[in-house]
């Protein structure tokens, strides 16, 4: 496994080796030794049916660093750096993430994150550093105009809850 760095400070695609055969692949994931300073605990995945987008969400209390992997299908991914400190505050990382790739995507804490499933379905395996906590948790909006995010489409499958999402001038005051 090698780390690679990315332009916003923080983000880092961890990449791996596939081992293919005739039976079929074998991927690593993570490595404990890699990403040292980060105590992953709570592992989950979702499964979406094309144009569904999740996101752009983070949790404000239990902040939560993540690794993303794409076990199944293709994503459009989006990180968008919410640390009120750091040089990059609402600029965006966006990537295309599929099962065949030989990386998975690291954020730190302190980034909204959602992703648009590009694929018939795809499912997506999120590795955290904390629990999510529903009643902390904001959405900022998708298409909020400030972040300029060039989102792959239009008029995204989206739940009640990322219909809704706070602009990031208002989910700054929350911060």
């Amino acid at each position: 496994m090698k780390i690679i760095k990315l332009k916003i400070s923080g983000l880092k695609l961890i990449k791996t080796k596939i081992y293919k055969d005739k039976r079929g692949s074998l991927k690593e994931v993570f490595k404990k030794n890699i990403i040292k300073k980060e105590n992953f605990i709570f592992d989950l995945m979702s499964k979406s049916k094309k144009n569904t987008l999740r996101g752009l969400h983070i949790q404000l209390k239990k902040k939560q660093a993540k690794l993303i992997t794409v076990t199944e299908g293709s994503i459009y991914d989006v990180a968008v750096d919410l640390r009120l400190k750091s040089k990059t505050f609402g600029k965006y990382m966006s990537l295309k993430i599929s099962h065949k790739d030989d990386f998975s995507f690291f954020i730190p804490a302190g980034f909204a994150h959602g992703f648009v499933c590009l694929s018939k379905t795809c499912t997506v395996y999120y590795r955290t550093s904390n629990y999510r906590d529903a009643k902390t948790e904001k959405t900022l909006a998708w298409d909020d105009k400030s972040l300029n995010i060039k989102w792959p489409i239009k008029k995204p499958l989206l739940s009640k809850k990322d219909k809704i999402g706070m602009s990031l001038v208002n989910l700054k005051k929350e911060l």
